[in-house]
């Protein structure tokens, strides 16, 4: 098969005929119909991911395929079905997933980092029964192929681990993958969103997605919102927006932190006492939340695919994965292998 390899961090990526994968007696290999292009996947390749231990080494997390085959002791899932997985792939029998909590799997594995991705013609994924899930025939692959990171993550995020209510402000610092996401996820629970970013193409995205507020970064949130939002979230991954996202915060407010940080950010521990302020993590969703959330794409609520602004082959993806060194895009980017 075909998949974008690289064989040190931070080295060029290059497109290479590779081996097929074999589907693990539990797991299944699934034939990638488009891929989410991610700054997770860039963070990987720079090295910032103790996940990644061999190389050379294939990215690639997000994505929506036809499975092509299944393990011996796979019982659930079949040849031909279209599927999406999340980008933690729990094992189903530790004690956080006996919980229900697959997403912070004791044995979790991750395309794209434990072992190869999908930015490839067949990736192998593990636990098939537990994580694969089928799609909904209203649903695109192209708007499947960010579900699996950025919009399940910012889903989570935002309703379950933020909880969200209708009314309540809330501020997203970073209009990519997962920020854009996150707002219009707020703004259809009835939440007044307010989007942070330095770039005006990303905060004109964030308008669209229904963000009632769309300013610069730095700009002061607390003065914009009357005393601070309810909600804030971190869709970035810098010490400065960890701190710019606890200062935007009202009183009682909640922190919710998505974007990967490669070193310990300093804390602003100070509001974070005298305000009773909460700060949460979030690490994506766990493959049996998913219906709830394609239910509310396919019916139209909820609309992944708006995000999406450029498909690219995979001959291409190599230099887009090196242009994130400048910046993340505007907008999702998808990669149709």
């Amino acid at each position: 098969m075909r998949a974008v390899v690289y064989d040190a961090f931070g080295a060029a990526p290059r497109v290479a005929d590779v081996p097929d994968p074999e589907p693990a007696p539990h797991g299944a290999v699934v034939r990638v119909l488009a891929t989410g292009l991610c700054r997770s996947d860039w963070h990987g390749w720079m090295g910032h991911d103790a996940d990644i231990t061999a190389l050379p080494h294939v990215p690639g997390h997000e994505l929506a395929g036809v499975i092509e085959a299944v393990g011996a002791e796979v019982r659930h899932r079949r040849p031909g079905e279209r599927v999406t997985v999340p980008f933690v792939c729990g094992c189903g029998s530790c004690p956080p997933c006996l919980a229900g909590d697959h997403q912070v799997c004791d044995r979790q594995t991750q395309p794209g980092f434990t072992h190869w991705g999908s930015f490839a013609e067949l990736v192998a994924l593990d636990f098939a029964d537990v994580n694969l899930v089928p799609l909904p025939e209203a649903v695109s692959d192209a708007a499947a192929a960010g579900l699996g990171c950025r919009f399940a993550t910012a889903y989570r995020a935002v309703l379950q681990v933020g909880r969200v209510r209708a009314g309540e402000w809330v501020a997203v610092h970073g209009c990519g993958g997962v920020g854009l996401s996150a707002v219009m996820i707020a703004a259809a629970a009835g939440a007044r969103v307010v989007a942070l970013d330095v770039a005006e193409a990303a905060l004109e995205l964030a308008r669209g997605a229904g963000a009632e507020l769309a300013v610069p970064a730095g700009t002061d949130v607390r003065e914009l919102t009357g005393g601070g939002v309810h909600l804030s979230v971190d869709a970035i991954g810098h010490e400065d927006v960890v701190a710019a996202s606890i200062a935007a915060l009202g009183k009682r407010g909640r922190h919710v932190q998505v974007g990967l940080l490669p070193e310990p950010p300093r804390v602003p521990m100070g509001l974070v006492i005298a305000g009773e302020l909460q700060l949460l993590g979030s690490h994506g969703m766990a493959a049996h939340a998913y219906p709830q959330m394609l239910a509310l794409v396919a019916a139209g609520r909820l609309r992944p695919g708006d995000l999406v602004t450029r498909e690219i082959g995979l001959e291409d993806a190599p230099a887009a994965l090196a242009a994130m060194s400048d910046g993340s895009p505007a907008g999702v980017t998808v990669i149709r292998p």
